[in-house]
């Protein structure tokens, strides 16, 4: 992404796809979290996201929506302050920035290979490679369960990721990076299982559009 806004943008994003260790599945997860990834096929929500640094001062706040169609595709759609949008399409990650009429696109399992992003989009059974996984208990209302990296953790970006229950409702997700600053989600509206049109996990660049594909830009025309 070529200008500040798009890097920070990425930000928020990346920390989502920082890199995991890949141990055993741990031996013992939460119910709950079990049972949600257990039940969930399709997902359809809004979200709000925040981060903050390691003060706990607001850094950027941005929201959208997000459909997530298990496993491996998703449609992470953010809409405010400015509109980019992220697609997995089961073989490629797509990255477009409106603004910059900008696509960035890579193997999607070199990209989304034992990520956090596994927790939403990973196979049933497999979602929580790589993760220990403790519960927290209750607080503001919320259930929440912690996933950490499993093994000695030398290889991740993150500490840590919290992901909050209201009842069976995924409500929150909390990701806190090796310098202390988290990104936090809150979704609404979510809709457990719902009929998912399967373009929306399909996407082309728009005509006229920059296309980076490992080193450098080439024309949008013609789409992989």
């Amino acid at each position: 992404m070529a200008n500040g806004r798009a890097r920070t943008f990425l930000l928020g994003l990346g920390l989502l796809l920082a890199a995991l260790p890949h141990p055993p599945a741990p031996a013992v997860v939460a119910p709950r979290l079990e049972a949600f990834l257990a039940e969930i096929r399709t997902l359809r929500a809004r979200f709000v996201q925040e981060i903050v640094d390691e003060a706990g001062a607001p850094v950027q706040r941005s929201s959208g929506t997000v459909a997530v169609l298990r496993p491996g595709r998703f449609r992470w759609d953010y809409r405010e302050p400015y509109r980019q949008l992220i697609v997995a399409d089961g073989e490629r990650l797509w990255i477009y920035d409106e603004d910059l009429a900008q696509v960035t696109v890579r193997p999607q399992a070199e990209a989304l290979a034992r990520t956090p992003l596994q927790i939403l989009t990973g196979r049933a059974g497999r979602a929580l490679e790589g993760f220990r996984v403790r519960e927290l208990g209750l607080r503001e209302g919320v259930e929440w369960v912690e996933l950490s990296p499993a093994g000695d953790g030398g290889e991740a970006d993150f500490e840590r990721i919290l992901v909050g229950f209201d009842g069976p409702r995924l409500a929150r997700m909390e990701l806190v990076d090796a310098f202390g600053q988290t990104v936090r989600l809150r979704f609404e509206a979510v809709e457990r299982n719902p009929q998912l049109d399967p373009s929306l996990f399909r996407f082309e660049p728009p005509p006229g559009v920059d296309v980076v594909r490992g080193d450098g830009p080439e024309s949008a025309a013609p789409a992989p």
